[in-house]
């Protein structure tokens, strides 16, 4: 394969739905890496670090679609848009790829699958990157990606989709160039059927994120119970999802937690910024 190169794959979930993903061929002596995107996301924010994995590391790398974003379906069901089926249906990847042992590198929402990939699945996790992601989250950022989420508009074109992209996320991406946007924009967007420009993500997630309240679960037990698992924690300087007062008590829980700030960035870091892409070498290398 060539670099940079995929294929896609995927498996039967609910016996109804497929889960689909991008398989980047790597070293087989070497443990894959899994890269699970945020809330409204999906695996092609992973288009520049995954090359970069397997070129420079030699791992193989997933870059998983959940369910209803991307190549895969759309749960007729919409309230499974939830965090312990997104856990499943990882674990039934990993199965379907014939991996025992995987690295996770999880984005927000993926973040938060990953720790929960670790508690339930322990033997199968071998190390865990959260970016910008941890067992507390801030109310404001909470509150803007709940307001947000399943409400962009259809567009015709993609000028008007990397222009909202840039009125949606500007503020945690702040020197960004209309190249980038445009970048950005053809990552979250698709083309439908229709001839219109739309959000790549079934609107009914944020349905379901609505209808759960504002009441999280308490995801420091969670956390707690990952003393023994190699973690790197990054954050962006801009977050308004994860203060760094909680990235200060993380490191009191496990002292061995790694950490990384990214500087110019909010809600959340892309994953090809110079120091990102340091501190998940450095992080992965050795695993």
């Amino acid at each position: 394969m060539a670099e940079g190169t995929w294929r896609e794959r995927e498996t039967l979930v609910d016996g109804q739905l497929h889960i689909r993903w991008r398989d980047y061929a790597g070293e087989a002596s070497r443990t894959p890496v899994i890269c699970l995107p945020g809330l409204t996301r999906n695996a092609r924010d992973f288009e520049r670090l995954a090359p970069h994995l397997v070129k420079f590391l030699g791992r193989r790398v997933l870059a998983i679609d959940l369910r209803g974003r991307g190549r895969s379906d759309h749960d007729p069901q919409w309230r499974n848009y939830r965090l312990e089926v997104y856990v499943r249906d990882v674990h039934a990847v990993m199965d379907a790829a014939n991996i025992d042992r995987a690295i996770i590198i999880g984005t927000s929402l993926g973040g938060l699958v990953g720790m929960h990939v670790a508690s339930v699945y322990r033997n199968r996790v071998v190390g865990l990157v959260l970016n910008d992601i941890g067992p507390q989250l801030e109310t404001s950022g909470m509150l803007r990606i709940a307001t947000g989420v399943g409400t962009a508009r259809a567009v015709t074109s993609w000028e008007q989709a990397a222009a909202d992209a840039r009125a949606a996320n500007a503020f945690a991406l702040p020197d960004f160039s209309d190249a980038d946007w445009m970048v950005f924009a053809k990552r979250i967007y698709r083309e439908a059927t229709s001839g219109l420009i739309v959000r790549d993500m079934d609107v009914n997630i944020g349905l379901a994120m609505r209808e759960s309240g504002a009441e999280l679960p308490d995801f420091w037990p969670v956390f707690a119970g990952l003393a023994s698992l190699p973690m790197l924690c990054l954050r962006g300087e801009l977050s308004d999802l994860l203060a760094e007062t909680t990235v200060e008590r993380m490191v009191a829980m496990h002292p061995s937690l790694q950490t990384c700030l990214v500087p110019r960035r909010g809600h959340s870091p892309t994953l090809d910024e110079p120091a990102s892409c340091a501190a998940i070498d450095g992080f992965v290398r050795p695993l």
